[in-house]
C-alpha cells in the first residue's frame, strides 16, 4: 500500500532523529490543560494506522469507545474529532471565531497557491469577507440564479434527450457519467455561458481531471502529518494535483481573457452570467483580478461537479432499493407537476417529499464526511476539555448522520423522517450539516440545491428505471469510496424506460 510504504521508509528517515531529540531535550512539564480522551498513540506515527481505508467509519467506531469528542495524534499533529450535533455546534457556531478563522490546509491543496485564492481555504480576512459578500449578494443570490435558470433548463433538456435515446435502444445508462456531463455544462453555462463538456469524450477528460484532484486531495498525506516532509512531497500528491489543477486553471484563464478582449472591443457584454458579474465588479475592486476569478471558478467547479453528481447517484441508488420511497416520489410529482414532465426550479418548493429524499441522502452520504478541517487559533475549552492552539479539528458529519442516539433506525433510508420536520441543510440544525455552518458554510449551496433538485426530480419523474439483465436489487453495492468527497464505489448503471406525459 502506497501510504504505508512511504510511511515506513520516509517517516523513520526524516523524523526519528527529531523525535529522539525532542525526547531528550523537551521540558519535563506537561500541559496544564486537559485534552479530550482518545486511543493511545504509537511512537512517531501516533494514531495514523487507526485511520484505515475509510477514516470516516474508523473514527466513528473510535468515538463509540472514547466519546463524541476525542484526541488523536496523527503523526506530529494533534487532531480533535467531534461526532455529535451538540459538539458540532460548539465548533461551528459557539467557538466559530477561534476554530474557523484558519483552515488546516492540506499541503497538496497549496498547488498554484490555491490556498491563497480559494475561498474554502484562505483565512478569514478582508479579501475573504469581500469574496463572501460577492457570492452571497451577487453570484448565488435568488435574483442572480433566477436570471440564469434558462441556461440550466436547456442543459437539463439535453440530459433527458440523451437518456431518452438510450431508452429507445434499451441501453443501460451510467448515471454518474451522464450526470457529471450535465453538471459541468450547467455550471459552465452559469459561469461562462458555454459548454465545457461538448461531448462524452470531453466530459470524460474533465471528469478525470476533477476526480484526480479530489482523490489525491483526500488521500492521507505524510507531508500533512510530518511538517519536515513538506518540501519532499513523498507521495507525489502535490505534484499530481498541481498538474491537474494547472490544466483546469489554464482553461479558465483563456475564457476570462477572451471575455475581457470582447468587452474591450465591443465596449459591453451581452452575457448575463457570473463571469460578466465578476468582471463588472473587478472594474472597481482591486481584489477581484483575473487570478482571483480563475480560482473562484475552480472552487465552484471542483466543489460543485462531483458533489452534485455523487448525490444524484446515491439518491437514485437508494430509491431503487426502496420501492416505497420511489413510488411516493413519483406520485408527488405526478400530482403536483404532471406525469413524465421535467422539473422546473419554481416547482421545488411544492415538492416536500423530493426535498425529504435529498435530505435523507445527505444524512446517509454526506459529500464531505469531515467537512473542511479547521485549525484552532487559540486554546478553546469545550465540555471541560481543551482544544489546544494549532490543533486540527474535524467534524465527522458522517458519524453524526448515522448515530442511533439522534436518529431512529439510523442506517435505514427513510425520507419520511424529514416530513413535517424543521431540519434543513442550511447550517441551522447540527444534526444535518453537509455544507458546514457558521461563517464557513459553503456559499454555493443555493446553486447546488437548485441543480440537484432539478436533475434528480426530472430523472425520477421522466423515467422508470430497471437494473441490467441478471442483476437484482440485492446485487447493488452500496459501499462508498473515501476521498475529499464520499463517492459511490460501484457506479450505478440502469436501463431507462421513458414515461409518457
Amino acid at each position: 500500500m502506497e501510504f504505508l510504504s512511504c510511511m515506513l521508509l520516509l517517516v523513520l528517515t526524516f523524523t526519528l532523529t527529531q523525535a529522539l531529540y525532542s525526547r531528550v531535550f523537551r521540558s519535563s512539564t506537561k500541559p496544564k490543560y486537559k485534552l479530550p480522551p482518545g486511543p493511545d498513540p504509537l511512537p512517531i506515527i501516533g494514531n495514523l494506522l487507526a485511520l484505515g481505508k475509510k477514516p470516516h467509519q474508523s473514527l466513528a467506531d473510535l468515538a463509540k469507545v472514547h466519546g463524541p469528542i476525542m484526541t488523536l495524534k496523527l503523526g506530529q499533529v494533534t487532531t480533535i474529532v467531534v461526532s455529535s450535533p451538540d459538539l458540532a455546534k460548539e465548533v461551528l457556531l459557539t467557538h466559530d471565531h477561534s476554530l474557523s478563522e484558519y483552515r488546516a490546509t492540506p499541503e497538496a491543496v497549496k498547488a498554484h497557491d490555491h490556498h491563497k485564492y480559494g475561498m474554502a481555504f484562505m483565512p478569514v480576512s478582508s479579501r475573504w469577507r469581500e469574496l463572501r459578500k460577492i457570492c452571497n449578494s451577487e453570484l448565488f443570490s435568488p435574483k442572480s440564479l433566477d436570471t440564469s435558470q434558462d441556461l440550466r433548463r436547456e442543459k437539463l433538456q439535453e440530459l433527458l434527450h440523451d437518456i431518452h435515446r438510450c431508452s429507445l435502444k434499451g441501453e443501460a445508462v451510467g448515471i454518474g457519467k451522464v450526470a457529471f456531463k450535465s453538471v459541468i455544462n450547467m455550471l459552465s453555462n452559469t459561469i461562462f455561458s458555454l459548454d465545457l463538456a461538448r461531448s462524452a469524450v470531453s466530459a470524460g477528460d474533465f471528469k478525470e481531471l476533477v476526480m484526480s484532484i479530489l482523490e489525491d486531495s483526500g488521500k492521507p498525506n505524510l507531508a500533512d502529518f510530518f511538517p519536515v516532509l513538506k518540501s519532499v512531497d513523498p507521495q507525489g500528491l502535490k505534484s499530481r494535483i498541481s498538474h491537474s489543477t494547472g490544466k483546469i486553471i489554464d482553461i479558465f484563464h483563456c475564457l476570462v481573457n477572451q471575455r475581457m478582449k470582447i468587452r474591450e472591443v465591443q465596449g459591453f457584454d451581452t452575457n448575463k452570467d457570473m463571469l460578466s458579474t465578476l468582471l463588472n465588479i473587478a472594474q472597481g475592486n482591486n481584489q477581484m483580478k483575473g487570478t482571483q476569478i480563475e480560482h473562484l471558478s475552480l472552487t465552484i467547479f471542483i466543489g460543485g461537479t462531483e458533489t452534485i453528481t455523487s448525490m444524484i447517484e446515491w439518491a437514485l441508488a437508494e430509491l431503487l432499493q426502496n420501492e416505497k420511497a420511489m413510488s411516493k416520489a413519483k406520485q408527488e410529482m405526478e400530482q403536483i407537476i404532471g406525469k413524465g414532465k421535467p422539473i422546473e426550479e419554481s416547482d421545488i418548493a411544492r415538492l416536500p417529499y423530493l426535498q425529504a429524499v435529498i435530505k435523507e441522502t445527505f444524512r446517509l452520504h454526506p459529500p464531505v464526511p469531515f467537512l473542511i478541517p479547521r485549525k484552532a487559533n487559540a486554546n478553546v475549552k469545550i465540555c471541560g476539555y481543551t482544544i489546544p492552539k494549532d490543533a486540527r479539528v474535524l467534524v465527522n458529519v458522517w458519524a453524526i448522520g448515522r448515530n442511533s442516539s439522534f436518529w431512529e433506525n439510523a442506517n435505514l433510508f427513510s425520507p419520511e423522517r424529514f416530513l413535517d420536520s424543521e431540519i434543513d441543510i442550511k447550517g441551522h440544525h447540527y444534526e444535518l450539516t453537509p455544507f458546514g455552518a457558521g461563517r464557513r458554510i459553503c456559499p454555493g449551496v443555493p446553486l447546488a440545491m437548485r441543480t440537484l433538485y432539478l436533475m434528480l426530480g426530472s430523472l425520477v419523474n421522466c423515467f422508470d428505471w430497471k437494473l441490467e439483465d441478471g442483476m437484482s436489487i440485492d446485487d447493488m453495492d452500496m459501499e462508498d469510496k473515501f476521498g475529499i468527497t464520499l463517492v459511490k464505489a460501484q457506479p450505478v448503471r440502469v436501463i431507462p424506460l421513458k414515461i409518457s406525459n
